[in-house]
């Protein structure tokens, strides 16, 4: 099985704060099968580290109130074409991730509240039929 991976789950140092969500769950999961590691924040141009973002009225916003909606959405757009041309049969995804996340996102407040929601990523690979999977369900 051909796997997309969010990067900073196999520890790929993406995250906003220059770290990474490395998931010793997804490292077995994906054993012996075909990865595809992506960050669509990096492929959008975003520098690691940034300052985080959350979607705010539909819009991905940083904390600084800097509207970084095309960034997201370039790099949403950049890994989807990754995904399709690699044929991928999942996409096991970062919870929560205004790109990633494919269950539930912060709501847009910056104070770590959840709201039911897809990040722009998740979206994107669901509307063109690609199943995802939140790290979560591991």
């Amino acid at each position: 099985m051909k796997i997309l991976v969010s990067a900073c789950l196999l520890g790929e140092n993406c995250k906003y704060n220059g770290g990474n969500n490395f998931s010793q769950s997804v490292a077995d999961f994906v054993k012996g099968h075909e990865l595809v590691p992506v960050c669509p924040e990096v492929l959008g141009g975003l520098p690691v580290p940034r300052v985080p973002a959350e979607i705010v009225n539909g819009v991905v916003t940083n904390r600084e109130g800097i509207v970084v909606d095309k960034e997201f959405r370039k790099g949403a757009q950049l890994a989807l074409e990754i995904a399709l041309r690699e044929k991928v049969d999942l996409a096991i995804l970062q919870s929560r991730s205004p790109s990633c996340g494919c269950r539930q996102i912060y709501d847009g407040s910056f104070e770590k509240k959840l709201v039911d929601g897809m990040g722009v990523f998740a979206r994107m690979l669901v509307e063109d039929g690609v199943k995802v999977m939140d790290l979560e369900e591991l």
